[in-house]
């Protein structure tokens, strides 16, 4: 407001005029006005002169004054800094208008008037009278959006509870729907997207935004609708993805598409997506996504030219992954094999470690066999297994194998598949020469290994399957667990029914020893990850069902339940059925296996409801035999890593856990923490760590060290290496907690830092279920460290093979060769609901291409010159060259 030069005058006379002891009523009335302008007082007076004039009988005063006073509210309304003059002043009148609205007859001044109380209800309705609704449907059919933005907005809000309220009436909601319409229709085209979407879900129908959606706003509406929907409750979520899904594939937007498609786990979509899109080059980049996510896919009639078909169905089969991860490796010159020493890195420590460790024992070469796997893995080459063998020291491969004792050659001799990660051709010939060897233990290593070489490659010819099928009903279980154990790593996720007709079986041969069922049924879960198959469901329950009581206390048995619970995973309600047969098992499993089954189901959704029924099993102070608490703690981080929010309110519920649960929770958190944070090193989550690995319990400090590991997997943390490598020398002395620290190392190194163990991928949207499940039977193998890990049954840490990715971006050109172009790569920032083009990443650096990505990382084309067919620069993306570039 303009300062008012006549301000002090007026101020004056004023104070002498209630000196005379005027009227007290017109006294007060007088020193209001005294606060106003001269204009504003004008305008006053001027108002009250429109509200007499309503009144006034004759419909032409009565039509000259609505208009006036229609125009002074709308010219005010354009800025919403503080409550416009016009509303202010007819606040005293706001009654009075209410009464004689109600006396007039029917007359389109009467739907004036009531546009008009309608906008003055904005600020003067009392709370919940929804008065600004109830004139404006009794108003004339005017534009709403003319009164402004915060009158739309008030109006949204009432409608949201008018509908809720006549939902509950069962009253009829047309008028409601066309103010609705005209709402949206606002919104939308003033760039308040996730206002319009907000009110479509109040009023429960978002089809509407289909038809508003326009080429400027539909990413944007998109992008809140997808972001939003892990916050939805169920069936909302997957009707709002639905909805965004429609609009990708209106705007051509196919890549995006194809992602929501894969979020809901739909193939009818997947097709859609295919067969909508006619750009073999974006085909080619769909395949991409396709591998990346782990899903069997098979291209029949959707490609029409054969040999395109080919070279597309060989990249969803990932087998160009080998070389690509190459590639990067050579990029970065990474290729140099490195030994466990080189990871251990005993030279920075003080003497007294380094002395002890100068014994060859069978646990430290088993804990040197898993380092230099993992630090090796996809690399093709290492100090240990793969020395060429015209050396001077005569086939030192051999001699490492056999420098592990029993079962530890078994581990020996699979680590070959770990090195040779993902080449197929290499890897088989490889490790063809350990099927010849006379040792049985060896034997199993080799199909163990050959299952591991295969894992995520899909091949036509089926070599896993031709190898590895005929152990399946060997005399000698071993073999068969090697078998069968390989054959689920190598078709996780494919749904071969080929596969069930020979592993079924087995669960309910009576003959079967326990620990090759309890195999059979993770390998079955494995491979009919969340699909929810009802044969194989029955085959696993059965199998529970005959177990007796002594087996049911056996550490092998929890993988049982844990078998029958990847068949559900992340698939909600679907489990309920099965639950429900869970509640008839004996009473020693029968809470593990509820616990299982829950935590499976809803892996991934981020469902509070679920967690909070989690946490109230891990609240109850129980009898030392009771096991099901583990599961549960881990079923807690298996649902809360969806979202970000999420996991930092689980990583606080954990610490409260610690703090007063039992011992068998206490070695559970540590487990659940590392999978929450997994290849993402979080401080916080690393000190408790840190913490927990000198615990007293020492299987709460073994989990604690495995953890550190998988916090840290394939990062190179120097902090965490560090804190690993001071651990080697505080516990020299034992060797069980020396071989999880090892294990721990290799870890941290995992593919020299180029691999990541993070099951979500595509900017944190998509959960790989395989990869899930990969990391979910290794740590409910780790839920009993000493009988498993430490046991005879040491391989179960292959099971991590499932969800390692190279965590790269390797851009190639349109006949798919590897292509160099500026990329820079920040941290992601989360723009959902932001006004105009903010950045997307910040703090960045500017690399070429390929790079690595770390958790939390976004990357960006830093050069106009290529269009990229992916949105989400991760992985394989296809760059395509912009044909309006122009050089400067």
């Amino acid at each position: 407001m303009a300062p008012d030069p006549n301000r002090t005058a007026g101020g004056a006379s004023g104070s002498g005029t209630t000196k005379e002891g005027k009227d007290d009523a017109s006294a007060k009335k007088k020193v209001e006005n005294e606060d106003l302008s001269d204009e504003d007082l004008a305008l006053k007076q001027q108002l009250e002169l429109y509200v007499e004039r309503v009144q006034d009988p004759d419909p032409g005063l009565q039509k000259v004054a609505l208009e006036s006073m229609r125009q002074e509210i709308r010219t005010s309304t354009s800025s919403m800094t503080s409550v416009p003059k016009p509303l202010k002043f007819l606040r005293p009148h706001y009654g009075t208008l209410k009464a004689y609205y109600e006396t007039m007859s029917e007359s389109d001044l009467k739907k004036y008037l009531a546009d008009i109380l309608s906008v003055l209800a904005l600020t003067m309705s009392a709370e919940g009278e929804r008065e600004s609704l109830k004139y404006r449907l009794l108003g004339s059919d005017g534009d709403i959006g003319s009164w402004g933005h915060e009158y739309v907005r008030n109006l949204a809000g009432e409608i949201a509870q008018e509908y809720a309220k006549r939902q509950s009436e069962e009253a009829p909601i047309d008028d409601l729907m066309e103010l609705v319409q005209q709402i949206v229709a606002f919104h939308m085209k003033h760039n308040a997207e996730p206002e319009a979407v907000d009110l479509l879900m109040e009023v429960e129908d978002l089809d509407m935004l289909i038809e508003h959606v326009d080429k400027t706003n539909f990413k944007r509406t998109c992008l809140y609708l997808t972001s939003s929907a892990r916050y939805l409750p169920g069936p909302d979520d997957l009707l709002v993805l639905d909805i965004a899904y429609m609009i990708y594939l209106k705007f051509e937007e196919y890549p995006n598409a194809l992602q929501i498609a894969l979020y809901l786990d739909n193939l009818q979509y997947v097709r859609q997506v295919f067969t909508s899109c006619d750009d073999l080059l974006r085909k080619k980049q769909f395949c991409y996504m396709l591998a990346r996510h782990g899903i069997t896919f098979e291209l029949d009639e959707m490609v029409a030219d054969d040999d395109e078909r080919e070279v597309m169905q060989d990249i969803i089969n990932n087998s160009k992954l080998s070389e690509g991860y190459l590639t990067l490796a050579r990029d970065i010159e990474v290729m140099e094999p490195k030994s466990p020493e080189d990871i251990y890195k005993a030279h920075l420590l003080d003497g007294r470690a380094s002395a002890g460790a100068s014994v060859d024992s069978a646990r430290q070469n088993l804990a040197a066999t898993f380092v230099n796997a993992f630090v090796n893995a996809g690399f093709g080459q290492d100090k240990l297994m793969t020395v060429a063998t015209d050396s001077a020291s005569g086939g030192s491969s051999g001699n490492w194998l056999f420098k592990n004792k029993e079962h530890g050659k078994t581990s020996a001799a699979a680590s070959l598949g770990m090195i040779l990660l993902w080449d197929v051709d290499a890897g088989l010939s490889q490790i063809d020469k350990y099927f010849h060897i006379n040792d049985t233990h060896v034997n199993v290593g080799a199909l163990l290994g050959v299952g591991i070489v295969n894992c995520g490659i899909k091949n036509d010819c089926d070599p896993a399957m031709a190898l590895l099928g005929d152990y399946t009903d060997k005399e000698d279980s071993s073999l068969r667990i090697g078998a069968i154990m390989g054959l689920g790593i190598a078709y996780a996720g494919s749904q071969n029914e080929q596969l069930r007709y020979k592993l079924a079986p087995i669960l309910n041969d009576a003959k079967t020893s326990l620990d090759v069922v309890a195999f059979t049924a993770i390998s079955l879960g494995l491979i009919y990850v969340g699909s929810c198959n009802e044969e194989v469901a029955q085959a696993i329950i059965f199998a529970l069902m005959d177990r007796s009581e002594a087996e049911l206390g056996e550490p092998l048995t929890r993988l049982l339940p844990l078998g029958l619970g990847l068949l559900y995973l992340g698939k909600q309600e679907s489990v309920e059925a099965t639950a429900e047969v869970s509640k008839t098992f004996h009473e020693k499993i029968r809470k593990y296996c509820d616990m299982t089954l829950l935590s499976c189901a809803y892996a991934g959704t981020g469902n509070v409801l679920k967690v909070q029924n989690l946490l109230g099993h891990c609240s109850q102070h129980l009898d030392k035999g009771e096991t099901h608490q583990g599961p549960a703690v881990i079923g807690i981080a298996m649902v809360a890593m969806a979202e970000e929010l999420g996991l930092e309110m689980a990583i606080r519920s954990l610490e409260h856990l610690l703090q007063y649960g039992e011992q068998n929770i206490r070695r559970a958190v540590p487990l659940a923490l590392g999978l929450l944070c997994i290849s993402n090193p979080k401080v916080n989550v690393m000190d408790t760590l840190s913490r927990l690995s000198h615990d007293t319990d020492s299987e709460v400090a073994m989990a604690a060290v495995i953890s550190l590991g998988l916090i840290g997997a394939g990062t190179n943390n120097a902090r965490i290496a560090g804190m690993l490598r001071n651990l080697s020398s505080y516990y020299y002395k034992d060797t069980s907690l020396l071989f999880c620290v090892r294990i721990a190392q290799g870890l941290v190194h995992l593919g020299k830092g180029l691999l990541t163990l993070n099951p979500y991928h595509s900017d944190r949207f998509l959960l790989s279920p395989t990869a899930l499940a990969g990391l979910v039977t290794m740590l409910h193998a780790c839920l009993d460290m000493k009988a498993i890990v430490l046991g005879k049954y040491h391989y179960v840490l292959y099971f991590l093979v499932l969800a390692m990715q190279p965590r790269m971006l390797l851009t190639v050109d349109e006949s798919l060769k590897p292509l160099s172009v500026p990329v820079r790569v920040g941290q992601a920032v989360d723009v959902v609901g932001q006004a105009g083009r903010p950045k997307t990443i910040t703090g960045f650096q500017t690399h070429s291409t390929p790079v690595l990505l770390a958790a939390g990382d976004r990357a960006e084309l830093a050069t106009e010159k290529y269009i990229p067919l992916s949105p989400i620069l991760e992985g394989f993306v296809i760059l395509k060259e912009n044909p309006d570039y122009r050089e400067d």
